[in-house]
């Protein structure tokens, strides 16, 4: 029978090992079902992401190129509305007739000399109002002499229609007609004028020049600083409107059209302008040239789509922009036009110079200002079409559309752009939910598969958990008891042991604190812990530390025929008030007898006034007796002794404990204590001098000690 008992108790532990060494059934169902459910999920899933990826990516570059056709569409056609107003109206008969009176006219005033308070008025307009606010839109210095026109022609009509008014004003320009001169120009205004600033006002045209063939700008509708100015002379002599103007008239055809490229316009405050010219005359002779500055503002409604830019596909971040050979911006900005802060700070944290992004702001434009030399731009000046994923002005990673314009006389390219992040929100939702929904699958598998299991091993691992617990030291664990099987008599005998365990570990603790305690009052808190560390001989030499020698007078003979408790207990009021002045004057106890106390000051802790500590230590002592016998009607008395110098501390004995302080100063502060057998405070020659301008002292006698005697002084 003891045989088979043991044979029984054996095989258990066996069988153990061998589950612990493989896979359960319901181990191995689970595996087999997440790796079915995770291949199955994985397919359909890689299949439909890159199917669905591949077609919501291709839709969202099919969509910006539609819209960058669009807007090329209406730009091109744009343009070409232009060039061909533009030569219908400089073949119109107004047109001719009009040119043909003020050609004829600007003639007829070359013989007028200005009035000296005119050409003062003229110079004046010059220097004091158009100059400085030329400068300080362009950061340039000009010379306002620069500015006058050649010819008394010019400087004439200039004095009646220009420097009348702010060089800003240019409603009032256009509404100017007569200037109460009489002059043949003013005249021909009268009559002709109406029709030239009607383009103006029905076409939307910046402004509209006639120009002679002398390049004489005989006709301007809202009369600025151009009017009367010679274009071939300084300082328009270089600009794109003056070649235009040669082009067209030394091609000779009245069907030429010359279109420009932006251009900063001196007349019109630096700011950047285009012009489209067409020659005036009769098929047999030209008179002039008609010069329209194209308007500006309707580009930027045509390419920002009248500023509805989410509305017509493009987000958040998308627009359309356009670019001139010089790889500089020929439209506005989106981001500018919605938030200048945000745009300064992005369009410099993407490559543009600072000082560029500042003006563009500063100027409110972008025009020939912001660099978009960037990989769409320069594959569409090549004469490229085509879309790629490519840094931009605002995002170094940006979905773009570009491709050449087709535009007679401009070599312009059209870029649409949105940031990348957005152009693919789609595809990242589609990646997403699809991930999500394979994720749900898995665990909706999972948490079937182990819901069965659970139910069996819930038990074991409540257990397991708690003997985690208590190997962590945590003996407060216990565990529900809910079934009435094995598992709930293992449970019941856990929590027993775990009982069991918290009690003796509880008793163990307490022990341990009054172990310290205890400890605690024997000796200072680094002797303690050499102690408990196991050393055998503990001392420490201490240099600069006051000792005083304090014992009690009279306290036998109070104590005398008294009960032991009583004694105890009077005894036990003292030395409460002896460590509470202590700690008060900040010295250290060293140990209490029956009838005295030995303290330091600077022992443990260093103090530079160590000597005044134990002084005023041993006075309150005094002050402490005084108290005691004021409340119990007695008459104890106290002699202590102080001295300073270097002293040695200690455990004396390891098994009976007794920690000591020894050394001169404490032998010399345990004799003068008793020179002369009063009560007293008795403190050394050395304490004295250190003390003697804070405490009063009375010579009280002599000590022997080393061979030399020792002055002794009472505290008075």
């Amino acid at each position: 029978m003891s045989d088979g008992d043991t044979s029984t108790a054996a095989n258990p532990p066996r069988r153990i090992r061998r589950l612990r060494g493989g896979l359960s059934i319901q181990s191995k169902l689970l595996i087999m079902l997440l790796a079915v459910s995770l291949a199955s999920s994985v397919v359909v899933g890689v299949i439909g992401f890159i199917s669905g990826r591949d077609s919501l990516r291709d839709s969202a570059i099919e969509q910006l190129t539609t819209i960058r056709e669009l807007r090329s569409t209406a730009i091109e056609n744009e343009f070409a509305a232009i060039q061909r107003g533009v030569l219908l109206d400089s073949r119109n008969d107004s047109a001719i007739e009009g040119a043909t009176a003020f050609v004829n006219a600007f003639a007829e005033l070359q013989a007028t000399e200005l009035s000296p308070e005119a050409a003062q008025t003229l110079d004046s307009y010059y220097s004091d109002s158009f100059v400085p606010a030329l400068e300080a839109r362009s950061g340039l210095d000009y010379d306002p002499s620069a500015f006058l026109p050649a010819s008394p022609a010019g400087r004439y009509l200039q004095s009646l229609y220009t420097a009348g008014r702010a060089y800003d004003d240019y409603d009032a320009g256009l509404a100017l007609v007569d200037a109460g001169d009489d002059s043949a120009w003013t005249r021909a205004n009268i009559q002709y004028g109406p029709y030239f600033t009607g383009l103006v006002d029905t076409l939307d045209y910046e402004d509209v020049l006639l120009l002679d063939t002398d390049a004489n700008v005989v006709f301007s509708a809202y009369k600025s600083v151009d009017l009367g100015v010679n274009m071939q002379e300084e300082p328009y002599a270089s600009s794109a409107l003056t070649g235009a103007y040669e082009e067209v008239m030394r091609n000779g055809s009245l069907d030429e059209v010359v279109t420009t490229d932006f251009e900063r316009y001196l007349p019109s405050l630096n700011v950047p302008t285009a012009w489209v010219v067409s020659p005036i005359g009769s098929a047999t002779e030209i008179i002039g040239a008609l010069a329209i500055q194209v308007p500006i503002d309707q580009i930027n409604r045509v390419m920002t789509g009248d500023e509805r830019w989410a509305q017509q596909g493009l987000g958040e971040t998308g627009e359309v922009y356009l670019a001139g050979q010089d790889e500089l911006m020929r439209s506005t900005s989106r981001l500018l036009s919605e938030d200048p802060e945000q745009y300064e700070k992005t369009v410099v944290e993407n490559g543009t110079p600072v000082g560029v992004a500042e003006r563009i702001v500063a100027v409110n434009g972008t025009v020939q200002l912001q660099p978009v030399d960037d990989f769409a731009v320069k594959e569409a000046l090549k004469g490229r079409t085509g879309t790629a994923l490519a840094a931009e002005y605002t995002d170094p990673n940006s979905l773009v559309a570009y491709a050449p314009l087709d535009i007679a006389g401009l070599n312009w390219v059209i870029v649409a752009h949105i940031d990348q992040d957005e152009a693919f929100a789609p595809v990242n939702v589609f990646t997403r939910n699809l991930l999500l929904s394979t994720l749900g699958i898995l665990i909706a598998v999972s948490l079937l598969s182990l819901a069965l299991a659970q139910i069996f091993t819930r038990p074991v691992h409540r257990l397991v958990g708690a003997v985690h617990r208590v190997a962590e030291g945590d003996l407060d664990v216990q565990v529900p008891q809910g079934s009435r099987d094995e598992f709930g008599d293992l449970g019941s005998a856990f929590n027993d042991m775990a009982s069991s365990l918290r009690i003796k570990q509880e008793l163990i603790e307490e022990q341990q604190r009054e172990n310290e305690k205890l400890l605690l009052t024997l000796m200072p808190e680094s002797v303690a812990a050499k102690y408990k560390q196991g050393e055998e001989a503990i001392t420490e030499a201490h240099e600069n530390v006051s000792v005083v020698f304090a014992e009690l007078v009279g306290f036998d003979d109070l104590a005398r025929g008294m009960p032991a408790e009583q004694e105890i207990a009077l005894l036990n009021t003292l030395m409460r008030g002896f460590d509470e002045a202590a700690e008060k004057a900040g010295v250290e106890k060293v140990r209490t007898l029956r009838g005295g106390y030995l303290a330091s000051s600077g022992l443990t802790v260093p103090r530079v006034d160590n000597i005044r500590r134990a002084v005023d230590f041993a006075r309150n002592l005094r002050a402490v007796i005084e108290r005691f016998n004021a409340q119990n009607g007695t008459q104890i008395g106290l002699r202590a002794g102080v001295d300073t110098g270097t002293v040695t501390s200690g455990l004396v004995a390891r098994t009976s404990l007794a920690y000591d302080l020894w050394g001169d100063a404490v032998s010399l502060a345990y004799r003068v204590r008793s020179v002369t057998g009063e009560p007293g405070i008795y403190v050394s020659q050395t304490v004295r001098d250190r003390t003697q301008e804070l405490v009063t002292y009375a010579e009280a006698g002599t000590v022997e000690t080393q061979g030399r005697t020792e002055t002794v002084w009472k505290v008075v």
